[in-house]
């Protein structure tokens, strides 16, 4: 009886550590070929540290099975190294997945390419992050993009639903500025952290939000089960992308999109649907990025 029950309780205690596993499944690669030093030691430790802090802290409430968690890559090239002052001067592309129901594909959910990826770092650093006490930039940055990724994925699953995580994000965005770092500023760069985070969360750009569910839930994971339908819907819901893109004047935020959306949208249509889809895909994108007209002119084909 002792060890049955003794059983139960280890078998509870796992299930219960399934239940609440971290979110993020970060990989991290830094390269840094650039740099002209045989003193290699505090790369090594840097991608140690952003590896274990993004996947071993719990960012949200929310109960994530193993299985369940989200898939992210974080890309980092040194461009600078300022040994004497323990500064990095980076570039960041960083993107998020999800699975498609129903299939094997996974899509991307954010993608950024963070130009001002800048901080300080020495190899024996703990990074310990605290919700109302950031003072430390690559900490911010870190958590900044956790809950960007966290918030695009689940407002891919329900209805703005990651409006609490993209709260967060703007705290954060705000105690970033103040440290003096560049990408942060409230004002300038139309592309930098504040500015995209800010315009997605504009009033006017709720549309821009509609959209990202509609074209996953409504479109996406139901490829597979119901092609002719879901094409529809996503090309339909192509109209709300337009309108957000227009919504709000020098927004970045559906180009992002469609930036790393471009060869999946082309593969939605792209021999396939009627030509009144085509033609309507075609212009929407157009409109919103004509600098990519060679990719979707095949859109066409």
């Amino acid at each position: 009886m002792k060890h049955r029950i003794l059983f139960l309780i280890s078998l509870l205690l796992w299930q219960c550590s399934i239940m609440s596993a971290q979110e993020l499944d970060a990989r991290v690669n830094i390269n840094y070929t650039k740099i002209e030093t045989t003193r290699t030691e505090v790369f090594d430790a840097l991608k140690t540290k952003l590896t274990e802090f993004l996947n071993n802290h719990k960012w949200t409430e929310i109960p994530f099975r193993e299985n369940e968690k989200i898939q992210c890559n974080f890309n980092i090239t040194v461009n600078t190294y300022k040994q004497d002052e323990n500064v990095l001067e980076c570039t960041l592309l960083m993107n998020s997945s999800r699975p498609v129901y129903g299939s094997t594909y996974n899509t991307v959910a954010y993608a950024v390419n963070d130009v001002d990826f800048t901080f300080e770092f020495n190899e024996f650093d703990q990074l310990e992050y605290q919700e109302n006490q950031i003072d430390n930039n690559l900490v911010a940055l870190l958590a900044y993009y956790a809950y960007m990724i966290i918030g695009m994925d689940l407002d891919t699953m329900a209805l703005k639903g990651g409006t609490d995580c993209f709260t967060i994000a703007e705290d954060i965005a705000t105690a970033g500025e103040s440290m003096g770092f560049p990408g942060w500023k409230t004002f300038g760069d139309s592309g930098n952290r504040y500015a995209l985070l800010h315009d997605y969360m504009d009033g006017s750009m709720e549309v821009m939000r509609e959209f990202n569910y509609v074209y996953h839930r409504k479109g996406l994971d139901r490829m597979v089960e119901a092609p002719d339908s879901a094409r529809a819907t996503i090309c339909d819901a192509l109209e709300m992308l337009h309108e957000a893109n227009t919504a709000k004047n020098m927004t970045k935020v559906a180009q992002l999109f469609t930036e790393y959306k471009r060869d999946e949208l082309v593969n939605i249509f792209a021999k396939k649907g009627t030509n009144d889809e085509k033609d309507r895909a075609y212009e929407i994108l157009f409109a919103i990025d004509a600098s990519q007209s060679n990719t979707w002119e095949k859109i066409k084909r």
